[in-house]
């Protein structure tokens, strides 16, 4: 398994949201090529970055932040927040971008993300978020009447990467991830999957390994890191060890 430190870029700066509200952010850090960099020293693989201010517009906002990201490392780089055309696949992934996330086109636009997996094989993740089971779109403003699994399996044989799963409800409230909805997920699909959202310990890495170690391909943490909860050293080298 990986581990994915999550870098949530809002105005420029290197932020944690509450339950994915704009108004509730801390900022952690004002340099994320910096921050970046610090995840990179401590032993990280990739890098999870979101921008958060392009999911809630719909477009790119955070592009100085995400060169200043991709200048300072060599690691490579997911990125998520706005991306719901061709065009804005193809800016991020020519910037260097390894992989793009798609997430409210995911719902809005399932030929689209198709397609890109078509263009871009291996580069196209999607990222299902939900809340009590619904999918949650626009940077988590709208709530679906689709499930988080129905979604999921749309994209079961068009070459998607990864699906991304977060549980909104836990997200930046260090109560831990929801285990049993994101191994339910994992094993209804063959796309592999990556935990997010409220993982706040190394407990928590450790219930996910134990329980999902076989079938998830990462977990993804922000806050519990820049709060010191979880080391990204020890946490990389616990996932990726056999033991579990």
């Amino acid at each position: 398994m990986l581990f994915f430190p999550a870098i949530d870029l809002k105005d420029g700066k290197c932020v944690r949201l509450l339950r994915g509200e704009m108004d509730k952010a801390t900022v952690f850090n004002n340099d994320p090529g910096n921050q970046a960099a610090q995840f990179v020293h401590e032993g990280c693989e990739w890098i999870h970055v979101v921008d958060l201010n392009g999911a809630f517009e719909g477009r790119p906002v955070n592009a100085d932040a995400v060169d200043a990201i991709l200048d300072e490392v060599r690691v490579p780089i997911e990125l998520g927040g706005g991306i719901r055309d061709m065009e804005t696949i193809r800016f991020w992934l020519d910037k260097g971008v390894r992989r793009v996330i798609l997430g409210t086109v995911a719902l809005r636009d399932p030929d689209l993300v198709k397609r890109a997996c078509e263009k871009f094989p291996g580069r196209i993740a999607v990222g299902v978020d939900a809340k009590d089971g619904l999918v949650a779109v626009e940077g988590w403003a709208e709530v679906s009447d689709i499930t988080a699994i129905e979604l999921a399996k749309k994209f079961e044989d068009a070459g998607v990467a990864a699906i991304i799963f977060t549980d909104i409800a836990r997200d930046g409230l260090m109560k831990g991830p929801n285990i049993e909805s994101t191994l339910e997920l994992a094993r209804a699909i063959s796309t592999p999957v990556i935990a997010s959202g409220g993982v706040s310990s190394m407990d928590d890495l450790r219930a996910l390994k134990a329980k999902g170690g076989d079938i998830l391909e990462g977990v993804i943490s922000g806050r519990a890191v820049y709060d010191g909860h979880i080391e990204v050293r020890e946490a990389v080298d616990l996932l990726k060890s056999k033991r579990k």
